[in-house]
């Protein structure tokens, strides 16, 4: 007997690792997860409390309850900037789940598709379990973090399917001016590609609001994933959606029914209130992530360090190469030798390797002590020579 090659061959998470090995260390900084640490608003959970025991415990539509979907509607319209009718809203379990249906709808097996590197590493297991040909478009320091045109120009082939974008970045934090994402939109024209936009983040930005290739889509090639888990602080409730064109939408929402069958109801009444949230329940989050956005990068560049700062998101990308060691082998020694785990960089690609991501859905005073904990090591291992291929 045996399993699936392409199940049994899909790489397995960094970021996992450096978790398990945390697992059971009471002292251990844990600033490897994106996780906020803020709990779900009140609200939120009694609209989810209050549905249950209005008996609204059954199925729902495979695609979400419509008043849902009239919400999200209208949230991407006045958020987002771009317009869409509530059919073309499908609800997924989570964003990861709703990105991986796109897929499915978007591909066939052998299908090209471009994907940035450093990445969320799902990407690239949801492209190995879906036999897709990948391609990894360079996102570095030089360029900004921002996808390079020329690359993609050589990287395309005949048989390549779709462009994946994932503005604000994890792990990176970068964020695609309105620019550069008309000419990422018109490069796909160009080859005639679906564009995947991951925009999971789109409400957490620092400067400027994120931009959505959608809103430059005037021919229905953009499918465009968002979730509630970082916005409303929802991560254990699961629930994202996706605003695709209509036939895409159609085709999406039947390929739901045998994935997941429907939403878990209540969860869907606790995203109608966080829709209507006062405006101070996200802003308060977010003006806690650029605080520690500043806090990190300010303390670990006055150490010598070399640490992005963020327009979007809530990580800050730091550069320990300096050190000699590679990604994998500094978080695991972070870890084991001063108690603070942080996601090696190599986990996000291969382009990765030599940095390390921070997330700032942490607690300020463990950012600081995990900050000076890590320049520690890192002028340690570069004053010895400690560090081993």
């Amino acid at each position: 007997m045996r399993v699936s090659a392409a199940a049994a061959g899909m790489p397995s998470s960094g970021i996992r690792e450096i978790m398990n090995a945390a697992w059971g260390r009471r002292e251990v900084i844990h600033l490897e997860v994106g996780q906020p640490d803020f709990a779900t608003p009140a609200h939120i959970i009694a609209a989810a409390h209050a549905a249950a025991l209005a008996g609204r415990t059954g199925y729902t539509p495979t695609a979400g309850i419509p008043e849902l979907r009239t919400a999200l509607a209208e949230k991407i319209g006045a958020r987002n900037g771009f317009c869409v009718d509530p059919a073309q809203v499908v609800l997924g379990n989570g964003g990861a789940q709703a990105i991986y249906a796109t897929l499915v709808v978007l591909t066939e097996p052998g299908d090209g598709i471009l994907l940035p590197d450093p990445a969320w590493p799902n990407f690239a297991m949801m492209a190995a379990l879906l036999g897709l040909d990948v391609a990894h478009y360079s996102l570095t320091a030089a360029g900004g973090y921002v996808p390079d045109l020329d690359e993609l120009e050589r990287l395309v082939t005949p048989r390549t399917r779709v462009l994946l974008l994932n503005s604000p970045s994890n792990p990176l934090g970068s964020v695609i001016d309105a620019e550069r994402m008309e000419a990422l939109f018109a490069f796909a024209v160009k080859h005639d590609l679906w564009v995947l936009s991951d925009e999971c983040y789109d409400e957490i930005t620092f400067e400027s609001p994120a931009v959505s290739p959608a809103t430059f889509d005037t021919d229905g090639r953009v499918a465009t994933v968002y979730s509630f888990s970082k916005t409303y602080a929802m991560t254990g409730w699961r629930l994202g959606y996706v605003a695709a064109p209509p036939a895409v939408a159609e085709v999406l929402a039947n390929a739901q029914e045998p994935l997941i069958s429907c939403l878990h109801t209540p969860t869907q009444y606790a995203a109608l209130a966080a829709l209507q949230s006062a405006p101070e329940v996200i802003a308060t989050m977010v003006a806690s992530y650029r605080q520690r956005r500043d806090t990190v990068v300010g303390r670990l560049t006055a150490r010598g360090i070399d640490a992005f700062r963020p327009a979007g998101a809530f990580y800050t990308w730091v550069d320990v190469s300096a050190c000699g060691a590679g990604s994998r082998e500094f978080a695991l020694r972070l870890l084991l030798e001063e108690d603070v785990a942080v996601a090696p960089g190599s986990a996000f690609g291969a382009g990765g390797d030599g940095f390390v991501r921070i997330s700032l859905a942490a607690h300020e005073r463990d950012l600081e002590v995990g900050c000076d904990r890590l320049a520690a090591l890192w002028r340690r291992m570069g004053d010895t020579g400690e560090a081993r291929p």
